[in-house]
């Protein structure tokens, strides 16, 4: 065997036999999770981004001119399932990251190459790039058709990494951890510093990739087995040590886009909805919540305490294109993110961040689980999840679900001012009611909400049933929080329908 691997393509089918047979033994979580507690005892060092400033001059344009070579992809030309790429680093991606692969002889590093980029119209030095380290990497495995490997999942940039499933695209990303997220003293991003992926065998359909995460007040390591498909799906393994104590400590963050929907429309745009997600979906052992996003004008953070949550997610429930009608981005598309925790993690909050964005360019939506008991500097916290990359099944309740929230009062404009919600539920057992079926509300509104009408109506084109709320905002500068579900015969039929919506002005604090 050669002694390294510094060209990803070249030697894979020499190696390859000795490899298939051979699982990696010499390195596991272990081994991560002591680099972890080793470095949270050192005072944080911030890397150096030892970068050419032509790389760092490269416009956004300049940028994505630079292209991996496919036919350099690591395994390519083998029988292995999995495909590696990589990124080039440059403007936003100024940090770069250690890839070393596994195999039963141990881990090896995988070094920079620029002969396995297509510069493009950009005139760089190559000689100044020996070395330098990737940003990242993707990986491709055949989940639409079996003759063609499909990128899937991305780790890039701090602790964020993004997937899709069967017939998906890109949306929303998930990261390692989120640290004090919308606090006043300002977020701190963790990044993943150093990777470790396992080489697999030819007949694997999963593939275990180990990361290193570093920031000024926190270690941690982590462990993912990835597993391609119709819904892609990572267990998540996860070690946090702190070296000094954090406002908030995020688990298992999501974090996506939203613009506008039918809840919060948009009069200058031709796309009726521009969002990555529409909700927030959370079961607890008693019920299940769906909360509705909105684009605020000031920071909105609210959140809903727990014990042992059985799952969390930003979900894209609405995938009628016509709700979109945006050929390019194809939002319809976009997958939906559920967690689901492994084992005991206890008491907490899961806490929901909405911010206010002018468009789709930016992320402003972040949800997380705030565990109410934080590790001491110097200890361990442990927690795992599974993470799931949802379109074709997404996880739903049982019970009739929200499909819809429409605000606005239609062509009757109340001379009282008031404000009307229409809120549509479907599935569960509403398919079978007939439709003169006793079906009420339960509601629930804070002390800044005047009840004027609440009516529940069948819904004849769905089969559903409409929950239909007018009320008075008795002060504009205040949020207005809201609760209802649907009950027939003392028994809750649905999932509760849980709103915030937010002060007119947005000139005084949220909730």
């Amino acid at each position: 065997m050669k002694s390294g691997w510094s060209s990803a393509a070249a030697g894979c089918s020499l190696l390859l036999a000795a490899l298939m047979a051979t699982p990696a033994q010499a390195f596991d979580f272990k081994d991560v999770g002591e680099r972890a507690r080793a470095l949270a005892e050192k005072p944080y060092e911030k890397p150096d981004a030892d970068l050419p400033k032509e790389l760092l001059d490269l416009s956004y344009d300049q940028y994505r001119d630079i292209r991996f070579k496919s036919e350099k992809a690591l395994w390519r030309g083998s029988t292995l399932p999995f495909e590696l790429q990589f990124f080039h680093p440059g403007l936003y991606y100024n940090q770069t990251v250690k890839i070393n692969l596994l195999s039963g002889e141990g881990s090896r590093p995988l070094r920079f190459d620029p002969d396995y980029f297509d510069y493009g119209k950009n005139t760089i030095d190559k000689s100044k790039l020996r070395n330098i380290g990737y940003a990242g990497f993707r990986i491709h495995y055949p989940i639409n058709t079996k003759d063609y490997k499909d990128e899937f999942l991305v780790f890039q940039g701090a602790s964020y990494f993004r997937g899709v499933g069967k017939g998906q695209r890109y949306g929303l990303a998930s990261r390692g951890l989120a640290v004090d997220t919308g606090l006043i003293s300002g977020e701190e991003f963790p990044s993943f510093t150093e990777y470790w992926i396992e080489w697999p065998r030819s007949e694997d359909n999963q593939l275990t990739v180990y990361a290193l995460l570093d920031s000024k007040r926190v270690t941690g390591a982590y462990k993912f087995v990835i597993r391609p498909g119709d819904s892609t799906v990572m267990d998540v393994q996860a070690r946090i040590y702190l070296r000094e104590s954090v406002g908030k400590l995020g688990l298992a963050p999501l974090t996506s886009m939203f613009s506008f929907s039918e809840n919060q429309a948009h009069r200058d745009d031709y796309r009726p909805e521009v969002h990555d997600s529409d909700g927030l979906q959370i079961q607890t052992d008693r019920e299940w919540i769906w909360r509705p996003l909105v684009n605020p004008k000031r920071i909105l953070m609210t959140s809903f305490t727990a014990t042992n949550p059985r799952g969390f997610g930003l979900m894209q429930r609405d995938r009628k294109f016509e709700h979109y009608e945006d050929l390019d981005k194809r939002y319809d598309l976009h997958p939906s993110a559920w967690v689901q925790p492994k084992g005991d993690w206890g008491a907490g909050r899961i806490e929901l961040v909405q911010l206010p964005t002018p468009d789709e360019t930016n992320d402003n939506i972040v949800a997380y689980w705030l565990p109410d008991t934080m590790p001491a500097p110097g200890q361990p916290l442990d927690f795992a999840y599974t993470l799931s990359w949802q379109m074709n099944k997404e996880t739903k309740p049982p019970v009739a679900y929200v499909t819809q929230t429409r605000r606005g009062n239609g062509y009757q404009r109340d001379p009282d001012g008031s404000i009307r919600f229409s809120i549509d539920f479907e599935g569960g057992e509403l398919a079978k009611l007939k439709p003169n079926a006793k079906v009420i509300s339960g509601v629930w509104m804070d002390d800044n909400a005047e009840m004027v009408e609440r009516q529940v109506v069948h819904n004849d084109v769905t089969g559903g049933w409409r929950l239909i709320l007018r009320f008075n905002r008795l002060d504009d500068d205040k949020p207005v929080e809201m609760r209802a579900f649907l009950r027939k015969d003392n028994e809750t039929i649905s999932e509760t329908w849980s709103y915030i919506l937010p002060p007119q002005s947005g000139t005084k604090n949220n909730p």
